[in-house]
C-alpha cells in the first residue's frame, strides 16, 4: 500500500473514532436512535467521507437517525476539522450499513434453529 493510501486508511479510522464519540458524548438529538459507526469510506480526493453507520430499531428509527445525522453534518464536519487539526474536513454524509442488517438477520436466523433443535 502507497503512503496516500495508508493516509486515507488512518484518516478514515481517526473519522470513524471521533463520529462514534460525537454520537455518544455531544449530539442531543431526540432523533437518534442507538447508533453505531461501523465504517468510513474516503474519497480518493479526501474531500467526501461516507460513514456507514447501524441503527437499533425499525425503518421509522433509521430514517429518524439518519434524518437527525443529515441535520448536524455541518456540526460533525466543522469538530473533524477541528479535532484532527484539517485545513479542509471531508464533507460527511451519512449511509444505513447494509452489511449490519444482513448479519442481524442471520443470526436470528440461527437463534431460531437453536431453538428449535
Amino acid at each position: 500500500m502507497n503512503v496516500a493510501g495508508r493516509r486515507q486508511e488512518r484518516l478514515a479510522e481517526q473519522i470513524r473514532d471521533e463520529v462514534a464519540q460525537m454520537l455518544v458524548r455531544e449530539l442531543k438529538d431526540p432523533r437518534l436512535g442507538f447508533t453505531t459507526v461501523t465504517r468510513v469510506e474516503l474519497s480518493s480526493g479526501l474531500q467526501h467521507a461516507r460513514v456507514l453507520i447501524s441503527v437499533l430499531g425499525d425503518v421509522a428509527a433509521q430514517q429518524a437517525t439518519l434524518e437527525g445525522l443529515a441535520s448536524a453534518s455541518g456540526y460533525i464536519r466543522h469538530e473533524i476539522a477541528q479535532r484532527l487539526r484539517l485545513r479542509r474536513a471531508p464533507e460527511v454524509i451519512f449511509f444505513l450499513d447494509p452489511g449490519a442488517e444482513a448479519s442481524q438477520k442471520i443470526e436470528e436466523l440461527l437463534h431460531k434453529l437453536n431453538e428449535t433443535a
